[in-house]
């Protein structure tokens, strides 16, 4: 029986009725090809009906598990009961004033709940925005304000958005940069302890990693002419690439000690995505500046900097917003969002799911020698895939994998530099069944190749 409506009421079943994608979806695509423009792709063509818990329904009745979340965003289920109830009352209220123009309280209230959460017992302060790009581009503006320097230090694998700046921040060409430049002046990137590929081992790469970059900021750059520094603590478009521990408490130290804003991008990571808060938590790690987005409001589009007080007041009066950024309706959905990660512990909930992927997984790659690594934390997991007997990258594998988890039905992304990682972003309420449903996919697809 299918049901009318998303959201947590959703069966929580997979379910393959027709072809992936279906009739009614191979409909939609060819509207969708006369009328969108061609550079907006998606992972798979199936034309979404309904969403809830683990689970997105399409036009044709398919049910397929999902273990994408939208990239990160719907940790909290799509449609969860407090997001749109809180999101529905303010709809019915006013949908907008510009809060430049005339403020409301759910903007307030977002950046009270952001003070409380992010890491540091310092005063802080938040400016909000749309999307986890604009918000990357403002904590340059306020690291620049701040520290009147002019130069921007990321990293190898590094994925930071679309616009042009954060283009320039970008480490992979295709399909985020190519032929979109010319970029964005005094962006500099180094070396990120990138543990499966460092090439005198795992155990060598975080203070090897670590001295490389700071050499080369000294060197080629100047310290005293870096304004920020800017990192994802779990590298995510890069391939879920865990920096080696040791190696981020090396970079913020520098960073402190040279007077560099240290800006942690948890834009895919936040908001109980890795079993903590945020993933900078790990390692104790307390940013100067955090850049969240995704999970924040349980699908709309929100995104925020929160950092030191004395830094968020560096920009001048009317130096930061923008016409949508803080919405009235997207704040009450990320107040509903934050409701639902305490009120089901969403944390711990990432570390369970991370307790039954791990597991399977390794047990997977003992199996199959294309799985070179099994890496992440808690719902932010992955695999890189490599050509037998060596560690040269298998995208072609790693597609293959992709397209026959699909056509099971159950939605599994790529992401990595070299195109060879399938990462694992479940909702964190997706069911343990479901889960392993799942994972049996997976397992079987493998032993299809």
């Amino acid at each position: 029986m299918t049901a009318t409506a998303g959201g947590p009421s959703l069966p929580q079943e997979r379910r393959v009725v027709t072809a992936i994608p279906g009739p009614k979806s191979q409909e939609l695509q060819a509207r969708r090809t006369a009328a969108v423009a061609g550079g907006v792709g998606s992972v798979l063509p199936v034309f979404a009906k309904r969403a809830g818990g683990g689970v997105l329904e399409d036009v044709d009745g398919n049910s397929l598990i999902d273990f994408g979340s939208g990239i990160a965003v719907t940790s909290v289920g799509n449609s969860a009961e407090a997001v749109v109830r809180r999101a529905s009352a303010q709809l019915a209220d006013f949908t907008h004033t510009c809060f430049m123009v005339a403020p409301y309280e759910g903007y307030v209230e977002v950046c009270e709940q952001l003070a409380e959460l992010t890491p540091g017992d310092h005063a802080k302060k938040s400016a909000l925005f749309n999307s986890g790009a604009e918000a990357v581009e403002n904590a340059v503006k306020i690291a620049r304000a701040h520290t009147r320097r002019q130069a921007v230090v990321v990293f190898d694998h590094g994925y930071h958005g679309r616009t042009n700046l954060t283009m320039a921040l970008t480490s992979k060409n295709m399909p985020y940069k190519h032929s979109f430049g010319p970029f964005a002046p005094e962006v500099y990137r180094v070396p990120v302890a990138y543990p499966y590929r460092w090439l005198t081992g795992p155990e060598n790469c975080a203070t090897e990693a670590a001295a490389q970059a700071i050499d080369m900021i000294n060197k080629q750059i100047g310290a005293e002419n870096v304004a920020a520094i800017v990192i994802e603590p779990v590298l995510g478009e890069g391939g879920f690439i865990e920096p080696a521990k040791g190696f981020l408490p090396a970079i913020v130290k520098f960073a402190n000690d040279n007077g560099i804003v240290f800006v942690a991008d948890e834009i895919q990571s936040g908001f109980c995505r890795t079993g903590q808060w945020f993933a900078c938590e790990d390692e104790g790690i307390v940013p100067d500046l955090i850049t969240t987005a995704k999970g924040i409001a349980g699908g709309l589009p929100l995104a925020a900097v929160t950092g030191r007080a004395e830094i968020m007041d560096s920009a001048h009066s009317g130096g930061l917003g923008g016409t949508y950024g803080g919405n009235p309706v997207a704040c009450a959905a990320a107040l509903g969002a934050i409701e639902t990660m305490r009120e089901l512990d969403l944390n711990g909930k990432a570390r369970r799911i991370e307790q039954i992927m791990k597991p399977r997984l390794t047990a997977m790659q003992e199996k199959f020698d294309i799985i070179g690594d099994v890496r992440g934390r808690g719902a932010m997991i992955a695999i890189e895939l490599v050509k037998s007997g060596s560690k040269d990258p298998n995208p072609e594998a790693t597609a293959a994998l992709a397209k026959a988890c699909h056509a099971e039905g159950l939605l599994v992304l790529t992401t990595g530099t070299y195109g060879n990682v399938l990462r694992f972003l479940p909702p964190l309420v997706i069911g343990e069944d479901l889960l392993n449903e799942g994972l049996d996919i997976i397992e079987n697809a493998f032993a299809g190749l």
